[in-house]
């Protein structure tokens, strides 16, 4: 039995613990699989530019397609290996706590410290894409792959599969702890139940301003708003954007609580 489940390991970890897995995460496995497919078209690259460099006949355009092929497999293997728990990690301590102690650090690891880290990534590449977008951009060489900027979009909606795969496995661990109610939802990643209202209020208030100020007004001048400021709290400076999102998450969290209890009285 333990030879097979190495065996399923080895040929296809999406398989693993799919009797646990919920279905969302059976969709992350699904896309992955797909993508999965790029990577002998990618081999398939790799040699056949081999061959023409030795003949004297390199193609650009084959070594352009060759990081646009590899930069999206990796992108989304990323949600694949969350999803299916087979990324690179060390398990001297790990794999000698409880259950119970295994979960708790799960849920830490994936909605404190990397769903974060994938929003900022996800917030920081699209002006990175946007700005791609509107240039045209293209490759360096005139007989590269042009049209680049689809491979940067790209990055903006790879980083939200990883999201997703992301809270999908979050969810499947804190179902073992607790009722993944909505409250609990937020309050257990409340890191990450941050970074989203953040964006929300920012871009919110941001487009806000851009709709209401006279065309004249530069895109600068509106992000040098005083709602985009600092204020001290001592020898700290807080954005004021940072307090209002502070604020709105706590009382969307206690909104959610109180709607929880209001269900589960009526229920009963």
């Amino acid at each position: 039995m333990q030879q097979a489940d190495e065996l399923i390991k080895l040929s296809d970890p999406g398989e693993v613990g799919r009797a646990q897995h919920n279905r969302a995460d059976r969709v992350s496995v699904i896309i992955s699989n797909v993508f999965a497919w790029v990577f002998p078209i990618l081999m398939l690259a790799i040699v056949s530019q081999v061959f023409l460099r030795a003949a004297g006949m390199n193609q650009a355009w084959l070594d352009d397609l060759q990081w646009w092929l590899y930069g999206s497999s990796a992108l989304i293997a990323i949600g694949y290996a969350v999803t299916t728990n087979s990324h690179v990690r060390v398990d001297i301590f790990h794999e000698n706590f409880s259950e119970a102690k295994k979960t708790r650090i799960e849920i830490f690891a994936l909605a404190w410290l990397f769903l974060p880290f994938i929003i900022l990534a996800f917030d920081i590449t699209i002006p990175y894409a946007l700005q791609s977008i509107r240039n045209d951009e293209g490759s360096s060489s005139p007989n590269g792959l042009h049209n680049l900027w689809i491979l940067k979009a790209f990055m903006v909606a790879a980083f939200l599969f990883v999201a997703y795969a992301t809270w999908s496995a979050y969810l499947r661990f804190l179902a073992k702890l607790a009722e993944p109610t909505l409250w609990r939802q937020m309050l257990y990643a409340f890191p990450s139940t941050m970074f989203v209202i953040n964006l929300v209020v920012y871009y919110g208030i941001w487009w806000s301003l851009r709709l209401t100020t006279p065309a004249e007004v530069t895109d600068r001048e509106i992000g040098r708003h005083p709602i985009f400021g600092e204020f001290e709290i001592g020898v700290e400076e807080v954005k004021w954007t940072i307090l209002i999102t502070l604020i709105l998450t706590i009382a969307l969290i206690g909104l959610a609580r109180l709607m929880d209890r209001s269900s589960s009285r009526s229920g009963t």
